[in-house]
């Protein structure tokens, strides 16, 4: 996910003299030496540097205090990302700590002065919590300056270029451990593969999988199969849940939007097997969970994300079709769209080029399988078949076909990017899709135990990225930063270096 010196008069008082008793007393003892008096505090009032460590990405903060200014002069520079003059407001400021909120990316930090007056040491929270160390400079730092957009015909090279720390580390042959991106723009696609991975290579997408969910259920409110707004309770199977006595109860379009205040897991999975922990969670356990912790919706929605939700909603419209999860989405979305490289279960064909996934320290690990939960992060796919999805919801005008799954999903789509509520900082939710506020992309990213994903499309830009690595998340969010980097330097913005 996404800162002038006017020092303080120090007046140190001194005494000096000497008394001198008149004879014939004896003269007195010398006068003590007076205490030192302690100096103000230093002001705040400077420029101030830091670095935020979000996960492989460094980003360098600059700081601009006046507090000779009522109210006090602040703003903020991403000196990595070429941003300059954020503006800070809310400031308070004391001899011993420091802190402000940053309204327009929706960040606050709050600190602790070092004895010296040189150093503040805090977090920043935008989203989650981040360390942030500032220290006082003596003068400014100048942002970079933005790079030019990079076009789909050159940012192979470009990403070669940008990749090469990691192409002799975490990508190393030793490693076992690759890479695919596929960008699209215009209409024109590339995908190119570094490490252990090739262009064709099948991996787990993880909670991408959430995406197809959304629009399984676009679909089916296209169809008039179910509505938005219809309780969840209506599509599971008859007695497996109450009614709430009194108030909301959760609605599909709730799951969807992740405000249905269900937790992000189950509490009764049993984890029979931890290197494939989510294979025996059934829809006899999922319904068991659901019948105890009811389906009342909070007095105050808001989102919280959770793979129960969407888990709970993949099934719910699979048990309404009576079909399979991984059914359905091949009926209504990788059938219509051609995308034969998408599924729960991999064909014989995708077999052959399914990656090992690995984990901390390059270790190999397990497959995940996932059943009941399968709506939240089931499906495997390849690059290219991400680019078929990622280019339908660029252009869902272009998708065609006689099927009735077909001559509704171009309408799908388009209601799937109707935006259902606020999500993080600076971000609101569509369906399951997460937009960016300041650029208007869609997002969202996956994780399994080996595995991890990023896909986004910016409608107005017409590009589309999706990066898919054979690692998970324990060693960092390598999907990610490489996916934020891409659409970067897509879009002309400030690409952080990456490590």
């Amino acid at each position: 996910m996404q800162l002038r010196l006017v020092p303080l008069l120090v007046i140190l008082a001194a005494c000096g003299g000497k008394s001198v008793a008149p004879p014939p007393s004896p003269p007195p003892p010398p006068p003590a030496k007076p205490a030192p008096v302690a100096a103000p505090a230093k002001s705040l009032t400077g420029i101030w540097l830091g670095t935020l460590h979000a996960g492989d990405v460094d980003l360098r903060v600059q700081l601009h205090l006046d507090l000779a200014t009522t109210p006090a002069g602040c703003s903020g520079d991403s000196l990595d990302q070429g941003v300059k003059g954020i503006a800070c407001t809310d400031v308070v400021a004391t001899a011993t700590s420091l802190a402000f909120t940053m309204p327009a990316v929706h960040a606050t930090y709050t600190g602790t002065v070092s004895a010296d007056g040189n150093t503040i040491t805090g977090t920043f929270t935008q989203g989650g919590p981040l360390s942030l160390t500032l220290t006082r400079q003596a003068t400014a730092l100048e942002p970079a300056a933005p790079m030019p957009p990079v076009g789909v015909d050159k940012i192979q090279q470009v990403m070669t270029d940008d990749m090469a720390t990691l192409l002799a580390g975490e990508l190393a042959p030793s490693t076992g451990i690759g890479v695919t991106i596929g960008v699209i723009e215009h209409g024109k696609q590339t995908i190119f593969s570094f490490g252990a991975a090739k262009p064709d290579s099948v991996f787990e997408i993880g909670s991408v999988t959430k995406t197809f969910t959304g629009l399984v259920l676009a679909q089916l409110v296209q169809q008039h199969q179910v509505r938005l707004d219809q309780p969840v309770r209506e599509l599971l199977p008859k007695g497996t849940v109450a009614k709430p006595a009194t108030g909301a109860e959760i609605t599909l379009v709730d799951l969807s939007a992740q405000r249905s205040g269900l937790p992000r897991m189950p509490d009764n999975m049993a984890f029979a097997d931890p290197t494939n922990p989510y294979a025996d969670y059934d829809a006899k356990g999922l319904y068991a969970y659901i019948g105890k912790h009811g389906v009342a919706m909070p007095e105050k929605p808001e989102f919280a994300y959770s793979n129960l939700g969407v888990g709970l909603l993949g099934q719910a419209l699979a048990e309404h079709a009576h079909s399979s999860y991984d059914a359905l989405v091949a009926k209504q979305i990788t059938g219509p769209l051609g995308m034969h490289d998408t599924a729960v279960t991999p064909t014989p064909a995708m077999a052959k080029r399914f990656l090992d996934g690995h984990g901390s320290q390059h270790a190999v690990v397990h497959h995940w399988d996932l059943a009941a939960l399968a709506g939240a992060g089931a499906l495997r796919s390849t690059a290219g078949d991400m680019l078929v999805f990622l280019q339908a919801q660029l252009h869902p005008e272009s998708v065609k076909g006689t099927s009735p799954q077909a001559r509704t999903l171009a309408a799908a789509i388009t209601a799937s990017h109707a935006i259902q509520g606020e999500s993080m900082p600076g971000m609101h939710i569509a369906f399951n899709w997460f937009r960016i506020d300041a650029t208007g992309e869609y997002w969202h990213n996956g994780a399994t135990g080996g595995f991890s994903s990023y896909a986004l499309f910016d409608p107005d830009k017409d590009f589309a990225v999706v990066v898919l690595v054979n690692r998970g998340i324990d060693d960092g969010m390598l999907a990610d930063n490489i996916g934020t980097h891409v659409a970067a330097r897509l879009a002309g913005r400030l690409a952080p270096p990456l490590h």
